[in-house]
């Protein structure tokens, strides 16, 4: 059965020597999902972009995100509920904190929101999903990465019903972190792939999302 693989960046796009590029030049029907702008990290404009592709993606569908890229995925997914039918499973790799996010981009940007970090008035927490999203996936996190701390991708991963993975001191996991190819994180999404086959679960009765708690970043 024919599948598509979408490869979505984070802030600023993934350049030609970052994993995700490298990643998808190596999967038969990969698809990058392009951004209007990479500069300004808009959670409705990205999550939307991102929607569109699985809705127009040819077979199962398959996430692979990196940093803001994650939150985008996970919000297109759950935005619309027949998307759980096309989607068979996400790979989702150092995810990054909601809560250094307004509604417009990257709190403490000059050129987006301003705001007091932790506020949950200024952050874009409220928008993540704090539920299961109805997939098989995988958070995949560094013990050092400046954008999340691991306890915060634990949480984050525990709420969304992944399977985490900690593979150590490895920064954000880009390539200012040493991941430019990256063949351990293509044999984490091909054993995911062999694990739940292209067939998506299916719908699932809704879930009412619980109260969250305020993590630091």
């Amino acid at each position: 059965m024919k599948s598509t693989t979408l490869i979505i960046p984070g802030l600023y796009g993934s350049g030609p020597g970052h994993w995700q590029s490298w990643m998808e030049s190596r999967i038969d029907g990969a698809q990058r999902v392009v951004q209007r702008d990479w500069s300004v990290a808009s959670i409705d404009a990205w999550s939307a972009r991102v929607g569109d592709a699985i809705d127009g993606a040819i077979g199962a569908v398959w996430l692979v995100g990196h940093s803001f890229g994650c939150l985008a995925a996970v919000l297109a997914l759950t935005q619309n509920a027949d998307r759980a039918n096309r989607v068979a499973g996400a790979l989702l790799v150092a995810p990054a904190n909601p809560e250094r996010f307004g509604p417009r981009g990257l709190i403490g940007d000059n050129t987006t929101d301003r705001g007091r970090t932790g506020e949950l008035g200024d952050t874009i927490t409220a928008s993540i999903p704090h539920q299961r999203l109805g997939i098989p996936a995988v958070v995949v996190a560094s013990a050092n990465d400046p954008w999340m701390r691991l306890t915060a991708a634990s949480v984050w991963s525990d709420r969304w019903g992944a399977q985490f993975e900690c593979i150590g001191r490895a920064g954000h996991i880009n390539v200012e972190s040493g991941f430019g190819p990256w063949p351990a994180g293509l044999e984490m999404l091909e054993r995911l792939q062999a694990a739940h086959g292209d067939q998506p679960l299916g719908n699932l009765s809704p879930v009412k999302a619980q109260p969250y708690m305020q993590i630091s970043a």
